[in-house]
């Protein structure tokens, strides 16, 4: 059957391809209606990636958040027009220790596959879950969401006991979606929020804390941290971190940067500190968000990091979510209907 997938073949170049897909039972085919922008599909459709990379990658189609409903399915377990999640990460492997989202053989879409800006995703049955009652424009943002569940069930796994304040730097859709599932996980833990702008950090009504971080109190600890900044503050953000937390504290990496990192690794010895690296997520990351956002408070809340929701019936209309994106405060939601 033959498929309109829409790549991007240069920085802010899209095309629209025709594709010949290959059914199989363990697919089912779904249409996306609901899109979310990352900063990483940003990267790619700016062209700030490395040369390199973006000569090895393009033509890519993009965007990795997304959520649709079923065209087809021949074995019948789903039903046609219900309403599910897509889950980017393909394994093509089981393993007993690491996480099918760490496999390096992992197909990650938007990255190393084809991403959602298609007319209709041919995909493997256990890479979809039924959304419930959320709200469409809300499950696009389940993928981000089940990003932080990711970090905070490692986080569980590995930290001390001791949780009595627990910080977020941060200020953006990461930041507040891990304060937000942090405060629901850890309801007798203080989460303070820590940011760059009091614009934003208002947003966060549900933290027990906002503060800039040109205004921290000498006397101000955290017993461990999660570092949601990326780019070329991370090193401000993780050695900030660092003076701050207690000893034997831990701290969540979740943001992303294209160049290594200088932290202060002498205080990371001193005081017996654990950085965990967090990245993507897999099916029951998935599954736990799915069961989280039935509450429609948590929708309510996630609703207004929704900064603008564009109708795509066109080429142009990508482009100008895309530009529109940089300016927004938090997410761009597309409404797909190519």
């Amino acid at each position: 059957m033959i498929n309109e997938i829409v790549k991007l073949v240069s920085p802010k170049n899209l095309e629209t391809f025709f594709q010949d897909e290959q059914y199989t039972d363990e697919m089912v085919v779904v249409r996306p209606t609901y899109l979310s922008i990352c900063a990483a599909d940003q990267r790619y459709y700016q062209g700030k990636r490395k040369k390199e990379i973006l000569d090895k990658k393009l033509p890519l189609a993009l965007i990795h958040e997304a959520v649709g409903q079923v065209i087809y399915d021949k074995k019948g377990e789903y039903k046609r027009g219900q309403r599910v999640v897509m889950i980017p990460n393909t394994p093509i492997e089981k393993d007993e220790v690491i996480r099918e989202n760490y496999l390096r053989s992992s197909k990650f879409r938007s990255s190393s596959a084809d991403g959602f800006m298609q007319s209709a995703v041919y995909i493997r049955r256990d890479r979809i879950i039924p959304i419930g009652n959320i709200e469409e424009a809300i499950g696009s943002l389940l993928e981000l969401c089940s990003v932080s569940v990711n970090a905070i069930e490692t986080f569980i796994q590995k930290s001390h006991k001791r949780k009595n304040v627990i910080g977020v730097w941060g200020c953006g859709s990461v930041g507040y979606i891990t304060t937000l599932l942090l405060k629901k996980c850890f309801p007798e833990s203080k989460i303070v929020i820590v940011g760059t702008r009091m614009e934003k950090l208002t947003y966060f009504s549900f933290a027990d804390d906002i503060k800039m971080i040109t205004e921290l109190e000498p006397n101000f600890r955290i017993d461990h941290a999660f570092e949601c900044v990326g780019g070329e503050k991370s090193a401000d953000a993780i050695n900030q971190i660092i003076d701050y937390i207690n000893p034997e504290g831990t701290i969540s990496l979740l943001g992303v940067s294209e160049e290594p990192v200088d932290i202060n690794t002498r205080m990371v010895l001193e005081k017996g500190l654990q950085l965990i690296g967090n990245s993507r997520s897999g099916y029951n990351d998935f599954k736990k968000s799915v069961e989280l956002l039935q509450d429609k408070q948590m929708q309510a809340y996630l609703s207004n990091i929704i900064s603008e929701e564009i109708e795509i019936n066109n080429i142009n209309d990508i482009n100008e979510a895309f530009d529109k994106d940089i300016n927004n405060e938090f997410k761009t939601v597309m409404k797909w209907n190519l």
